[in-house]
């Protein structure tokens, strides 16, 4: 249950904001970040077969580009049915112990984004519940065997966090089974296209405002009598929070209530020793594009308007979740941190 997202125009904006010290950390995280063989979804090998040695990666190959074959799925979708296959890093990502024995809970790891970050996790060392709708099993699973792969505890939590008694149960099973809890990433989200503004129902704006504000509040809010100094609070915003989409209407507004969480909570938990920040993606192909996230002719064209001609990869986000998380970035809270292909900043 990801969800990034793209304007109906496909303009994406970088957004910034870290510290020194976390572009710092980010080049160590390149290097947790090792490549493979070419795969099925294109990507390309980066490191010489003969010395071992890391050579140059050209950022505009290795994943698909468009064209994109128009397709669609009903909500909630599932990545393991769209053409192509998201990477999330299954095969390509390999920890180095950057957040060995912390114990993070995941919304919309199932899929897209929040998988990635969920697999990212695992190898560097944390053990890992994640939440998705019930419909997801099947990506939901996959994950689950992926985290357990890696040898860390992996915890199933169906629901819809559009409860907000589902969401208290959320922190409370998660604690539960974890025997703690220190990271949460707030990550699933609706996202939805219309053109009119007056076939946005109140029920379908609520629907919106429900999973991608309401949601990451109560669960926030129920976690924190339990998180400790050093703990940390990741949301997934969007370029859409500042260059917004007439097509997005509904969505757009949340991610910019996501900004505004990240960089208030922050100051308000900075005393506490918990750190707060927000990551804001541009386009990634994900199961939210085909499931009502685009129309079928920006679907076909998705990426291509950004410098490097294609839409980003799960897998190519997930360090910065890392590093978020970890204790590399003790000094980074209430930041935006963008990965949008070059298109400019807020």
């Amino acid at each position: 249950m990801d969800f990034n997202d793209t304007p109906s125009r496909p303009r994406r904006l970088v957004v910034g904001g870290l510290a020194t010290g976390l572009l710092a950390a980010a080049t160590a995280s390149a290097r947790a970040l090792q490549p493979v063989s070419p795969s099925s979804t294109g990507q390309n090998a980066s490191r010489s077969q003969d010395n071992g040695t890391l050579t140059l990666r050209d950022p505009r190959e290795g994943y698909p580009k468009p064209p994109f074959e128009r397709q669609s799925q009903e909500w909630p979708r599932l990545a393991g049915e769209m053409t192509p296959r998201p990477d999330h890093g299954e095969t390509s990502y390999h920890g180095s112990d950057k957040l060995r024995g912390r114990k993070a809970l995941i919304t919309g790891g199932d899929s897209g984004i929040g998988r990635a970050v969920a697999i990212a996790f695992a190898r560097e060392g944390a053990d890992v519940a994640i939440n998705y709708l019930p419909a997801e099993e099947p990506d939901a699973r996959e994950v689950i065997a992926l985290i357990e792969e890696a040898g860390r505890k992996a915890i199933a939590l169906p629901g819809d966090i559009r409860d907000e008694g589902f969401c208290g149960k959320l922190v409370a099973d998660t604690i539960g089974a974890l025997g703690g809890l220190d990271l949460i990433v707030n990550n699933a989200a609706r996202q939805h296209f219309m053109d009119n503004l007056a076939d946005l129902t109140t029920d379908l704006f609520d629907w919106t405002f429900k999973t991608n504000v309401y949601a990451p509040f109560w669960i926030t809010r129920a976690a924190l009598p339990h998180l400790e100094p050093g703990a940390a609070i990741i949301i997934t915003a969007s370029v859409q929070a500042y260059n917004p989409s007439g097509g997005l209407f509904d969505y757009a507004q949340t991610k910019a209530c996501n900004v505004a969480f990240a960089k208030s909570l922050a100051k308000q938990l900075g005393p506490k020793g918990i750190r707060v920040n927000a990551v804001a993606p541009g386009p990634f192909w994900t199961p939210l594009q085909v499931s009502g996230g685009q129309t079928q002719s920006n679907l076909e064209s998705f990426g291509a308007g950004t410098p490097l001609g294609r839409p980003g990869q799960p897998a190519e986000i997930a360090s910065v979740y890392v590093e978020l998380a970890s204790a590399d970035a003790t000094y980074v809270t209430g930041q935006v941190y963008g990965a949008a292909g070059g298109t400019g900043n807020p």
